[in-house]
């Protein structure tokens, strides 16, 4: 049964490492469930602590990944308009896939600045924050994955 296990648990981790560059694919609750499979295994026994952190990495990357492109895009000098825009972005960019989830907040941002008022490079600007906040969170959903990765190859070779 073991066997089993850590079959289905390292495919999870795959999987879950692709959704960090797939957006569609949930990447770090999927790698969790992954990691989690394993202590149902003879040979793995997490602590509370283990499992609080990575319940709590999991959490932070899901989180990060809707706030991320809206502070970046206030980083880069958008204003609230870029940042609602940014927000609506990602709200309709989900119901168009992996592409308008990642162009979804750019356009969203790039539009209301223009709606507001801005002229075409400040809201260039903002839209290019937007899509490095998608790269920064896709580069932590890496680690994150990355992380419980090394923990599974630590724990079963």
């Amino acid at each position: 049964m073991d066997i089993v296990l850590y079959f289905i648990s390292g495919i999870l981790l795959i999987i879950g490492f692709l959704g960090c560059i797939i957006p569609v694919l949930p990447g770090t609750p999927l790698a969790l469930i992954g990691l989690l499979l394993i202590h149902l295994t003879d040979s793995v026994d997490f602590t509370t602590t283990e499992f609080v952190l990575y319940i709590t990495l999991t959490i932070i990357a899901q989180i990060t990944d809707y706030l991320l492109p809206i502070w970046f895009t206030k980083r880069f000098g958008g204003s609230k308009w870029g940042i609602w825009g940014s927000t609506i972005g990602i709200i309709v960019g989900f119901f168009f896939g992996p592409i308008g989830i990642i162009l979804g907040p750019m356009i969203g941002a790039f539009g209301a600045e223009l709606l507001s008022g801005k002229e075409g490079k400040i809201a260039l600007k903002a839209s290019w924050g937007s899509f490095v906040g998608f790269l920064s969170n896709t580069g932590l959903k890496m680690i994150v994955c990355g992380y419980f990765i090394w923990v599974f190859v630590k724990h079963v070779f």
